[in-house]
This record gives C-alpha cells, structure tokens and sequence, in this order.
C-alpha cells in the first residue's frame, strides 16, 4: 500500500530554521563529515570545509572536475579528470595519493581501513595503504570492463569492483585470486553490508542486485521509477534506504537471506522523485533529498516526517550526517548547501 502523498510544505513538523546556510558557489556533488567540519565536494576543482565554529575554507585541489569522493571520518578522498587522488583532513591539509600514469579519469574512489585508498580509472582498480604511500607502486587489477564503483569490506583490505555482468573481490594484500559474483548487466555503486555479508550494487536499468557473500545467493530489488543513484544502511543494518523513486523505499536485510521473498516499506510518498538518501549513524532515521530541492527526515518507527529544507531551484545532490547525528549537510545541483544543527 503506498503512503498518502506528502505536503512538507504544510503539514509537516520542520527544522528548516536551524540551518546554517552555505555559499558554495558551484554544483555539490558530496558532503561528508570530518569531526564536526564539513566537507563540500564540489563539482569543479575544490573542497569547501565548513566547520562547526570558524571560518569557511576552500581549497582547490583539482585541475577540472571532481568526479568520485570518498570519507571514512578522519579524510575526504576525491578523484578528478585530472587523473589525480587527493586525501584531505579537517585541517584542511591535503596529500597527493596518486597520479594515473597515462592521466585517464578518476572515475571512483573508496577509503578503506588503516589509511587504505581505492581509486579506479578505466578497467584498473588500485590500492594503496598507508604504509605503502612512500614506498612506490600501488597494486593494481584489471577487470573486465570499466569500473562502476568501489567498496572496501568492513573489516581488512578486501575490495568490492563493480563491472559489467558483476563485482569482482579482491584481497589486494593476498596472493589469492579474485573472486567473482556474476549477475548479466552494467553494475554500479557497490557496497557491502555493515556485517559483510551482503554486497549489493545498482544496475544501469531501475533496480539493485545483491549477492550474500558466504555463497554467492542472489536477491534482486526492482520496481524503480528510475536507476537508482544513492542507497545506503540504516544504524545495524537491518534496512537498506535508497532513492530512485518517488518515495523512499526500504529492503529489510535482518535475516539471513536479506530481502529475498519479502516486500520492501516505503514511506514519505512525494510528487518528484527521491535522489538521494543518507542514513543517520545512530538512530533509524534516514534523510531525503527529493529533485525539487526538499530535504525531509524519516523515522522508520512510525513514518514520521520532518522538514529538513524546503523546496528550491534545483534538485538535492549530496547529503551527509556527522558521527554522531547531530549534524545533517546538503547540497543542490545549483550550489545551495547548509547545515541543520540537531542539537
């Protein structure tokens, strides 16, 4: 049963006058949290970081476009038509990571645990740790076509390389050969469930396709108005929130065959499409960001809404929470970004 349609502007409990706006001045493709800073990725060449208290700083990095960016809390890592990869603490401190030899696109970065970065620039994904920084050559491994995303396993180096007709995992520390989990059709924006024991990616048609690791079991998610651009997990893992359609749709993954056999819930039902969604790190609530530039939390007890931002001129691009919840940032298509203090 889909949910009576949403009026935010109206009916809806809001907290649009606890933000803080922000000029970012260009299309915000990300924002990610460094401590209580945040990180604006921008569409063209900077990271804008906005800090709790103190001044806005903007650093150009990049000589063009940023096409991937990437957080693990302590560093923002970010991929650009350059052929570079750039690290970035909260101080605003930024590392050269790499340089593609042959300046090919970045097309997707991941960071992963103990320093460890991930980038890929047409069939080659590499790897680099932290130790291994100062000391030459990351490793590299071909896929079969080009990668379509990145994604480190919760725990050790084993990385998730989406491709058309499926996901490779490869240990880039072991000498063990990769393994692959095949499904027919472009895959993108991999990611691995919280426990590891799921891998899902979105397909190029309006659907995800997940695997359950120990055996390789498919499970399929369909139904999407559109292809779907963002998903991510709620706190634990029990639900998968993603966007692509004109509500937020939901996939329990508390048993041990994920969403297999069961429906989805779908709640905050809108008159244009959600694009992009980001999960809170402790409670089960799950903000919005719909293609009129409405910003609405979600709580999955009950469907409640809450208005995060109101409509504007442009559609919801990035969204982003700090670690401990209390802090939501957005940006738009057309450079309207801001923080919602939470308190």
């Amino acid at each position: 049963m889909t949910p009576p349609m949403s009026d935010a502007s109206v009916n809806t409990p809001s907290v649009v006058e606890r933000t803080r706006p922000i000029a970012a001045g260009a299309p915000v493709v990300a924002v990610h949290f460094l401590g209580r800073t945040a990180a604006f990725v921008l569409g063209e060449e900077a990271l804008l970081l906005a800090p709790d208290q103190g001044e806005e700083r903007r650093l150009a990095l990049h000589s063009g476009g940023i096409l991937a960016a990437a957080s693990d809390g302590a560093r923002v890592v970010t991929g650009g038509d350059d052929g570079k990869v750039f690290s970035t603490d909260a101080n605003g401190e930024s590392r050269l990571v790499a340089t593609d030899a042959k300046r090919r696109w970045i097309d997707h970065v991941a960071a992963g645990p103990d320093g460890a970065v991930a980038w890929s620039a047409g069939k080659t994904a590499s790897v680099q740790t932290a130790k291994e920084s100062n000391k030459g050559e990351p490793r590299s491994l071909e896929v079969p076509s080009t990668v379509g995303g990145l994604a480190f396993a919760p725990k050790g180096l084993r990385l998730a390389i989406a491709h058309y007709n499926g996901v490779t995992l490869w240990f880039s520390n072991a000498q063990a050969a990769p393994e692959t989990l095949e499904w027919k059709g472009s895959h993108y924006h991999v990611a691995f469930s919280p426990d590891g024991r799921f891998i899902v990616t979105a397909m190029q048609e309006p659907a995800l396709h997940g695997w359950r690791v120990v055996d390789g079991k498919h499970m399929r998610m369909t139904g999407y108005s559109a292809r779907v651009r963002s998903f991510g997990w709620t706190v634990g893992g029990k639900w998968l929130a993603t966007g692509g359609s004109e509500q937020l749709v939901l996939w329990p993954f508390q048993g041990k065959d994920g969403p297999m056999g069961k429906q989805p819930r779908m709640f905050a039902a809108f008159a244009v499409r959600a694009g992009v969604v980001a999960c809170h790190p402790r409670q089960e609530v799950v903000a919005v960001g719909y293609a009129d530039g409405t910003v609405l939390l979600v709580r999955i007890e009950d469907g409640s809404e809450v208005l995060a931002k109101k409509p504007g001129d442009a559609p919801v691009t990035a969204l982003g929470w700090d670690a401990a919840g209390g802090l939501l940032a957005f940006g738009t298509e057309s450079g309207a970004a801001g923080v919602v203090d939470l308190g």
